[in-house]
């Protein structure tokens, strides 16, 4: 009979004008769809406290509680927003003591432009893991077909899901969150499958 194993996996962001948001929201649903992830009932179980229905806040201290992480920010200049490197910038203790050491992430983006950093951002916010040991877990094209579409504006790369937000008015397309809920799904396959090592 096979064990059952439980994974939890953190989706980590921030979100200025809820694009970012939007694609985390999605990303849950896909996270969510794969079996071994911790429902609300398991939880209750364990006599977890529950949380607001609201996001909660969360702190660097928290971290070590997930077995992955997907972490999305809007993009400054190609690098990921001064909040969510600030966010980074506090977890000096975990660095310190190798808590995160071997934990897989992956990132999520959003960007004004096209030109506006949907890979840069990623890449950039790469040097956040290798620092902390952690394993970087891009989606690559397994989104199949959708990474090829040319017949609409679409967000999103090899490092992760994105969305174009324009001048902040411009909603995620179906096929952007589409492409969130695939990159949810995917990693907590890649992560059920680390911890089942």
């Amino acid at each position: 009979m096979p064990s059952s194993i439980f994974i939890i996996i953190f989706i980590v962001f921030y979100s200025m004008y809820g694009h970012v948001e939007g694609l985390a929201k999605r990303m849950k649903k896909g996270v969510d769809g794969v079996d071994g992830t911790l429902t609300r009932e398991a939880l209750d179980h364990m006599k977890v406290p529950p949380r607001d229905d609201d996001i909660p806040e969360i702190s660097a201290a928290d971290l070590v509680e997930a077995d992955g992480f997907l972490f999305g920010f809007p993009t400054r200049y190609g690098c990921m927003a001064a909040q969510m490197k600030a966010f980074f910038d506090s977890t000096g203790m975990l660095w310190k003591e190798g808590k995160l050491v071997g934990k897989p992430a992956g990132f999520f983006v959003s960007t004004g432009t096209q030109g506006g950093g949907q890979e840069t951002t990623a890449w950039t916010a790469i040097t956040q893991l290798a620092h902390h040991g952690m394993l970087f877990v891009p989606i690559g094209y397994t989104f199949g077909a959708g990474m090829f579409k040319m017949d609409s504006i679409r967000g999103g790369s090899p490092y992760g899901a994105g969305v174009f937000a324009g001048d902040g008015t411009r909603e995620p397309s179906e096929t952007e969150l589409a492409l969130a809920e695939h990159q949810g799904k995917y990693m907590a396959a890649v992560v059920k499958k680390l911890c089942e090592a």
